[in-house]
């Protein structure tokens, strides 16, 4: 009852603001994601890679989970140097809602958009290899934890709970967060998701920390609040049905509230 009374408030919420999700060569998550969406009435298109004069039409855009152009070079690196690019980065920067998935959020550190201290869209961090116990320990498919400092700092994480451990699974081989920007700088500047254990403690050791990303960061978002990037799938756990029934969780269905910020105070791309 309580997941049918949030999805119901959520919708009305959502006035048909057009949601594009963007389709690399690779994606594989767009359905699913779309899928989510259209639990909350989001009005969901998809932009395929080469069709950037779509992207104007929309009031937010997601890019999915996936393996972009085969992850050669680097995840995330090729797709972020097509023209598309310079039309998401523009959108950015008109404060346009931005949200990165796996895939997603690995193209828009190629892009320089997480998490943009500067605001001049440097490539300030980047995805590595998953790493256990100082090894490569290659792809990854599980279910973790994650846990939200400065929500108030983003849109995306501003109607979500700290210090609530909030389940959600992790599909990927190069998700280790990495960067030379110190953790206080981040913080001050950032919304940051941790992965974190169910008791809410923030651990570096395997399990907890996953794949070894520094700071056991697993999603941030950028200075001006309005971008943000997330290894793990929260489209893979909008409703309790998905999440495995030896996983603690929250009965309220968090990362449905994470959701509904792609209609929130949108603007056109």
């Amino acid at each position: 009852m309580l997941k049918e009374i949030c999805f119901k408030q959520l919708r009305t919420m959502n006035t048909q603001k057009k949601v594009g999700i963007i389709q690399f060569p690779g994606s594989n998550c767009e359905r699913e994601t779309a899928f989510a969406l259209k639990q909350l009435d989001i009005d969901v298109h998809y932009i395929r890679w080469n069709q950037e004069k779509h992207i104007k039409n929309m009031h937010a855009l997601v890019l999915p989970g996936g393996f972009s152009f085969q992850d050669r070079i680097r995840s995330g690196a090729i797709a972020s140097k097509l023209p598309l690019s310079s039309h998401i980065i523009t959108a950015a920067k008109k404060g346009v809602p931005i949200l990165g998935i796996c895939n997603g959020c690995q193209i828009l550190a190629e892009m320089g958009l997480i998490p943009d201290l500067d605001n001049n869209s440097s490539l300030s961090c980047a995805f590595s290899n998953n790493r256990k116990n100082q090894q490569n320990s290659g792809f990854t498919c599980d279910w973790t934890y994650v846990c939200i400092k400065q929500s108030d700092k983003n849109i995306f994480t501003q109607n979500l709970p700290e210090e609530i451990a909030i389940p959600i699974q992790i599909n990927h081989q190069e998700g280790r967060f990495v960067t030379d920007i110190s953790q206080e700088s981040l913080e001050s500047a950032c919304s940051i998701m941790y992965y974190c254990d169910a008791k809410v403690s923030i651990c570096s050791d395997f399990p907890t920390n996953p794949n070894g990303s520094r700071y056991n960061i697993a999603g941030i978002g950028n200075k001006a609040g309005n971008v943000f990037a997330m290894m793990p799938h929260p489209e893979r756990a909008i409703s309790s049905y998905q999440i495995p029934s030896w996983i603690e969780a929250p009965k309220d269905p968090l990362w449905t509230h994470f959701f509904s910020a792609l209609t929130r105070n949108a603007t056109y791309a």
